[in-house]
């Protein structure tokens, strides 16, 4: 089963996402800035942006995450 047809799973693949586009943000903001109107880019800039904006509540949802899979 692929991650888009379980709900938790594409979750995960969001919140991965999230967290990944922040930090190659935090260590290559000139790539993603000057690339943030590219078709490829854009999702992973404003993946970027909603990590950076939103941090306690993304941490709190990695946290969350690793428990329901340490859970389940």
């Amino acid at each position: 089963m692929t991650a888009l047809f379980n709900f938790q799973s594409l979750l995960l693949v969001i919140l991965l996402t999230i967290c990944t586009s922040t930090y190659a943000h935090y260590v290559f903001p000139g790539i993603m800035d000057r690339n943030k109107d590219s078709y490829y880019m854009a999702p992973f800039w404003k993946s970027a942006r909603v990590g950076e904006r939103l941090s306690p509540y993304v941490s709190l949802a990695c946290v969350v995450m690793a428990v329901v899979e340490f859970m389940g």
